[in-house]
């Protein structure tokens, strides 16, 4: 007897929060539980008779779990499992499979979206990474600040003595070298003074990081804006956001070699985790450009102190946007592929700063 018939006989299987879908011997779709309708944002009429081959856009791992199932004649489970219903994301997902042996359906498959627990792992490699940071960044700082006005010092003097004034030029290369060390070990330095929050609009800091970003490259680059106006404000640090987004915004200008399109997106993001706490809401800020991307072999590093794609980089403007976002509870994340590149900065709408400058 079908579900829509007697919708009592699956009344245990309705109250989970797990996606429960009844498969018949030909795969197709006897029963789907709401948990399941919600997962796949598919209505439970529109599930009913349809073959799994239909419903997902690339059904070949769950097929192969089941195969598994059926060849072992019991329950078969797929940890990690990467499927997509036609038309819509790709979801990841964790996978039992059971054979049934009496009724019209012939196996049950459970599906637990782990998304949540991906991002979770993932935000504890970031806190272990930013951690790493910031001891290598202070220990080069220091490394680097304490013989740098000797060495500018000695340079000055060097200057006063010498009997030909030509040779000054040598001096001075020695100073403003020395410069260019003390503003990088500043740079180094900055991003552990402690946010000022206060509140903000998040489109105003876009606005001067635009047009910072269009005065440095008045040719060639094109910044598109699509933002949501009904976004309320952040309490943050602006002075911090805005040098997280200037320095996201012009790598995204370098990597384009100062020829292409930006595109700012601010949307509401809902029930999100940052930084292993539920917020009911928060920013979501994606900075997109069409350059050639992120070398593979870099993706898994961009965020390193001293990694850098471009010749000449410093390989610090990601680190420092990095920490500067983590300090705000948010998390920062790049998905790159050659003439898509995508870094979406997340930062919790609703959190109050303490007194140490931190959000709880």
């Amino acid at each position: 007897m079908s579900a829509s018939r007697n919708p009592q006989s699956f009344s245990g299987l309705e109250l989970l929060a797990t996606a429960v879908l009844l498969l018949e011997r030909d795969l197709a779709i006897h029963y789907a539980n709401p948990a399941a309708e919600n997962l796949f944002e598919v209505s439970k009429k529109q599930l009913l008779g349809q073959p799994l081959a239909v419903l997902f856009s690339d059904a070949g791992p769950l097929m192969q779990a089941i195969d598994k199932a059926l060849q072992s004649r019991g329950s078969f489970t797929e940890q990690e499992l990467e499927i997509a219903v036609q038309g819509r994301q790709r979801l990841h997902l964790s996978c039992t499979i059971t054979p049934l042996e009496q009724g019209r359906a012939a196996l049950l498959v459970e599906l637990r979206h782990i998304d949540r627990q991906l991002r979770i792992a993932r935000e504890e490699r970031l806190l272990e990474q930013q951690q790493a940071n910031r001891e290598l960044i202070r220990n080069l700082a220091h490394e680097i600040k304490n013989p740098l006005g000797g060495i500018r010092g000695a340079a000055q003097l060097l200057e006063h003595e010498l009997s030909q004034p030509q040779l000054a030029e040598y001096t001075q290369v020695i100073i403003s070298e020395a410069d260019r060390l003390q503003a990088l070990v500043n740079r180094l330095l900055t991003p552990h003074r402690l946010p000022n929050f206060r509140l903000t609009n998040i489109h105003e800091i876009l606005a001067r990081v635009r047009s910072l970003i269009l005065a440095e490259y008045p040719q060639g680059i094109r910044i598109v804006t699509d933002y949501d106006i009904s976004l309320p404000e952040l309490e943050c640090d602006p002075e911090q956001i805005l040098q997280a987004v200037l320095n996201v915004l012009r790598n995204a200008a370098q990597a384009c070699q100062g020829q292409g399109e930006i595109r700012l997106v601010t949307r509401v993001a809902r029930q999100v985790t940052l930084a292993r706490k539920r917020h009911r809401l928060a920013l979501a800020l994606a900075i997109e450009d069409d350059g050639p991307g992120v070398p593979e072999d870099l993706l898994g590093r961009i965020f390193y102190p001293l990694v850098s794609a471009r010749e000449g980089g410093t390989g610090l403007g990601l680190t420092i946007a990095q920490t500067f976002v983590a300090q705000h509870q948010g998390t920062i994340e790049c998905t790159s592929a050659p003439g898509h590149t995508v870094f979406t900065i997340m930062l919790p709408i609703n959190a109050t700063p303490n007194l140490n400058g931190h959000t709880p």
